[in-house]
């Protein structure tokens, strides 16, 4: 279902991984290299795209469990973890493009005076470079990753603490993202919530997230905002 427009809309609260950023190349990278380091074969880049956007735990233990019981995933995943983080500082947004029209659809947003948040379950100490390799970090008043508050989505408080932040209520504000994580955390929070359709979602089709209708790039979210 292609998106209706939006009125009274003051505020977007958008997601990185999938959204603005394609980084499944880096993360492929890194885990392949982690896999080397633990003599494990590599990965084809579809399983990794199945399994970016719950956080880098959720991404290292989910690829260890395609092929590893539950008693071999517990006992390997710190060290991969950690071998993880060093592989992928190395490459964070070495390998990483924007999608099409990000910067155009930003820009539009905030010629109609939007607010804009960004935020991702990816740790800030990776999300804050990535923003400005892309040369997008201006563009957003607030920021928040999975390690700066107590939860991350799909728990509501990221979207909550953004509307405290804005001075906003829910039905003026809405979330874009690519995943069911981003639907589940925005109907919780109570604002309305689009989908792009290019994203990972976990290996799922686009079309099975509840959203109030895909957007086919952040400027046609942007034209939509009446």
């Amino acid at each position: 279902m292609m998106a209706a427009a939006l009125s009274g809309i003051r505020a977007a609260i958008i997601d990185l991984d999938g959204t603005m950023v394609d980084t499944a190349l880096d993360f492929h990278i890194a885990l392949n290299r982690t896999r080397e380091d633990l003599a494990l074969p590599p990965l084809a880049i579809e399983i990794v795209r199945r399994y970016v956007g719950k956080g880098f735990r959720n991404l290292v233990r989910g690829t260890l469990a395609t092929e590893m019981d539950e008693h071999s995933v517990e006992q390997l995943a710190p060290q991969a973890f950690a071998a993880f983080l060093q592989h992928y500082t190395e490459v964070n947004g070495e390998h990483s493009t924007l999608f099409p029209d990000v910067i155009p659809g930003l820009q539009v947003m905030r010629d109609k005076g939007l607010k804009l948040a960004c935020v991702t379950n990816k740790q800030t100490e990776f999300t804050q470079p990535l923003l400005r390799k892309m040369g997008i970090h201006a563009f957003f008043d607030v920021i928040y990753c999975g390690d700066s508050l107590p939860k991350m989505k799909p728990d509501p408080l990221p979207m909550q603490t953004v509307f405290a932040d804005f001075g906003l209520a829910p039905n003026e504000v809405v979330a874009i993202g690519d995943s069911v994580n981003d639907s589940q955390a925005a109907r919780a929070a109570g604002c309305a919530i689009w989908s792009v359709p290019y994203g990972y979602n976990h290996g799922r089709p686009v079309q099975e997230i509840d959203s109030d209708g895909i957007v086919e790039t952040l400027l046609a979210a942007a034209n939509r905002l009446t």
